[in-house]
């Protein structure tokens, strides 16, 4: 601005005629010009106050001041196109009032001046002439001066004078300032325009999102929330035609969920094969979008599927399914009858509506799995339940298999799998990736645990191809003891990202906390169980102990009287007895049977009556009961870790009854030839005796009737014995506040785990 102004003033001092107040005045109206011109290109677009016409008028009418006489015409200009836009037409100048056809012709001064980057004059151009109409109204000069901004062309101002002179140098030096003040005014205020174009059009998406995302969260079902999105979709796209088709997984399809457009016949909704040769199986294999704007050319002719076999398409868009962890879930598929129906925009506005799918499809496939795991938890057995956790675990994170395991001291023992580990399978809690989860309690992520130091099978990944894992703890509050840990693991060519997914996440912690809930109502309903048992016991006993008293007293007069009268025919016929050594014999073994058969009926009923419980030790009553059975020549009773065991609350004979019973049980299943371990361990509550044999085992779907009082799992009872031994085992163990149960798996012989309540420091239970 200053070498302006030294330009200007040293031009107008040189000037013939020109006084010092004269080219002072003249500079000033110039300054004040170009002032009043940059001030309004600061304001374009300000709240609205001025406006791009507004400013092109001013330069104008500024440009006319500083050429007295002429007048002013500017026009803009669309680089893309390469064409003059007519409506933008801004004139001032006695030459023009507004109704002259001057549009730039194609080959005139304007469009010189654009393609030369420079202003034209017309007295210095050869073999071109001023546009007629400007001749017909007077202009004997024109100047036509390019306005450029970076290189890029956004207009022309175009002078006229009525004069048959040339511009003096003044005067161009002003025109030259004038035409850098339109440049950047037409520049700037298309900037602001396609600014405001921008944001006018993402506030109405973001309000057809948000509308969106209403529409959705009131929707029930799925299939209902898909046609609302394909519906949103037709609508700001434009298209006319949609669907919606999700992937089977374990067919590998594209199965149809939602159409919308009018068909002119039933369209073509058959599930399509992931390998067929379509746009939207190709969508689907390549997972990326695609906006085809002739499907008559070349490859997309070649694999083209109609929706509407009578209804020929011209362009399509379509966007794969994609959830945060790269498992595909389906395709969102628009078609149009009109060739480039979709735009860029289009296809961003079709991936955010895609996004919305997904998550609807996460959160409704979550909901399904939840109220079905609520329903079996209710009505099936805790193993079932963890079974099936265990395979949704899979098919909710898109993992190649999954592992519950169960926390017991310091190992952590598989309960429930779907593929890779084996049940039963233990690993320790100290280095290994579920004891750092049950460790810290909290999520443990490895990006690749073939290769992790913490996971303790290295080996088994390698086998199995796992990469990724996950694995969360089961815990029963923020303050719970740890009950195991809950872990799924993708193959090295899944999709499963569990790093970079929150939902991940969210989605096994609310799957383990569904397994805290099966273990928790598992024990409740065990304790359930286990009162209503023991008070089920306690009644039978009670009744069954009223009926044994009433006959031991019956027994006792009948039965106890032979003694007195077999004295009393000793006292009376004692030379008969002497003269018959026979009749004296059988009348001393009638008096022996007599007392045995009372005091065999005194000890077989005193099971009935209320046990006394006492501090015992456990390996006391095996190693009583061991020498209570007769043991065979080929069978072999092993004893260990029973010598540190705590003392157990329980009653003497009954514990040693209970032994008893297992070890004939054992030795019956192994028809008298194997071994019978016998072993034990302690936590801080809670004494476990494990009798264990290598007979043939038991059927798992018989453990639920082992105990009961009507089943025998002989094939014929043998002599002298009811047949009901491991119902007797039960029901005593309920009644010494214990419990037992069965391991087998029918094939690799049985373990009867007994487990009986630590004395306390005060002589009572623990509880």
């Amino acid at each position: 601005m200053i070498v302006f102004f030294l330009k200007c003033y040293n031009y107008l001092s040189r000037m013939p005629n020109m006084s010092e107040k004269s080219a002072n005045s003249r500079l000033f109206d110039a300054l004040a010009s170009l002032n009043q011109i940059g001030a309004t290109v600061n304001q374009i677009g300000q709240d609205g106050k001025v406006s791009v016409e507004d400013t092109l008028k001013l330069i104008v009418a500024s440009a006319i001041q500083v050429l007295q006489g002429a007048s002013a015409v500017i026009y803009s200009y669309d680089d893309t196109l390469g064409e003059f836009i007519v409506a933008s037409r801004v004139t001032a100048g006695v030459l023009d009032k507004g109704e002259l056809s001057d549009a730039p012709r194609p080959y005139g001064l304007g469009f010189r001046a654009i393609k030369q980057r420079r202003r034209v004059l017309s007295y210095e151009e050869k073999g071109t002439n001023i546009h007629p109409a400007r001749v017909m109204a007077g202009a004997r000069v024109m100047g036509c001066f390019p306005l450029i901004v970076a290189d890029i062309p956004v207009g022309a101002l175009y002078v006229y004078l009525q004069d048959e002179r040339e511009f003096s140098q003044l005067e161009l030096l002003m025109l030259d300032n004038f035409v850098n003040q339109a440049a950047m005014a037409i520049y700037h205020a298309h900037n602001l325009e396609k600014m405001q174009r921008n944001l006018a059009r993402k506030e109405e998406e973001i309000k057809r999102m948000r509308r969106a995302g209403l529409l959705i969260s009131s929707r029930l079902r799925l299939e209902e929330t898909l046609e609302a999105i394909l519906q949103m979709a037709l609508e700001v796209t434009g298209a006319q035609y949609g669907i919606f088709r999700l992937l089977d997984q374990k067919a590998k399809t594209l199965n149809t969920k939602a159409v919308a457009g009018e068909y002119t016949a039933r369209p073509l909704i058959e599930a399509l094969p992931l390998d067929s040769n379509s746009v939207m199986a190709w969508v689907a294999r390549e997972r990326q979008s695609v906006c085809i704007a002739d499907l008559h050319a070349d490859p997309w002719s070649h694999i083209y599927y109609p929706l509407d076999s009578s209804l020929e398409m011209r362009s399509e868009l379509a966007v794969p399914l994609v959830g945060a962890t790269g498992r595909l879930e389906g395709v969102l598929n628009l078609e149009s009858p009109i060739v480039g129906a979709f735009s860029e925009e289009d296809s961003f506005l079709l991936q955010a509506l895609a996004t919305q799918a997904v998550i609807t499809i996460q959160e409704v496939r979550l909901l399904d799995a939840l109220e079905e795991i609520t329903h079996l938890l209710l009505t099936e057995s805790l193993q079932k339940v963890l079974i099936h956790l265990s395979a949704r675990a899979c098919d909710l994170l898109d993992a190649a298999t999954s592992a519950i395991w169960n926390l017991k001291g310091d190992v952590l023992e598989v309960v429930a799998e779907s593929g890779g580990y084996q049940h039963g399978e233990r690993i320790p809690v100290e280095g290994s990736l579920a004891g750092l989860a049950i460790m810290e309690r909290k999520p443990v992520i490895s990006e690749d645990v073939r290769v992790d130091k913490r996971f303790h099978r290295s080996d088994l990944a390698v086998d199995q191809d796992w990469a990724r894992a996950l694995i969360v703890p089961l815990l029963p509050g923020d303050a719970g003891k740890p009950l195991g840990a809950f872990g799924v693991y993708s193959s090295t060519s899944g999709a499963g990202h569990f790093a970079e997914s929150e939902w991940d996440k969210k989605v096994l912690v609310t799957l383990a906390d569904y397994a805290v809930l099966a273990y928790q109502n598992a024990a409740h309903q065990d304790a359930l169980r286990a009162a209503q048992e023991q008070r089920s016991v306690a009644e039978t006993f009670a009744a069954v102990g009223d009926i044994a008293s009433n006959l031991l007293h019956h027994l006792n007069n009948k039965v106890g009287t032979i003694p007195v009268r077999i004295q009393g025919i000793e006292d009376k016929c004692q030379d008969v007895l002497g003269a018959n050594p026979y009749l004296a014999h059988n009348l001393d073994e009638i008096e022996h049977c007599a007392t045995d058969a009372m005091e065999s009926v005194r000890e077989s009923l005193s099971h009935l009556r209320p046990i006394k419980r006492e501090p015992v030790l456990v390996v006391s009553r095996v190693l009583e009961a061991i020498s209570l059975v007769k043991m065979t020549p080929t069978a072999e009773v092993k004893i260990n870790q029973l010598d540190h065991l705590p003392v157990v609350m329980a009653g003497e004979r009954t514990l040693t009854l209970v032994f008893t019973n297992l070890i004939e049980n054992a030795l019956d299943a192994m028809n008298g030839k194997g071994v019978i371990t016998i072993s034990g361990s302690a936590d801080n509550d809670w004494v476990e005796v494990r009798v264990s044999d290598n007979g043939p085992g038991i059927a798992p779907e018989l453990h639920e009737h082992i105990f009961d009082l009507n089943y025998s799992g002989r094939g014929v009872s043998r002599p002298g014995k009811l047949g009901f031994g491991l119902w007797w085992v039960k029901t005593l163990m309920t009644r010494l506040e214990g419990n037992v149960s069965i391991q087998s798996d029918g094939a690799h012989g049985t373990t009867f785990v007994l487990r009986m309540p630590i004395v306390k420091p005060n002589g009572q239970a623990k509880e």
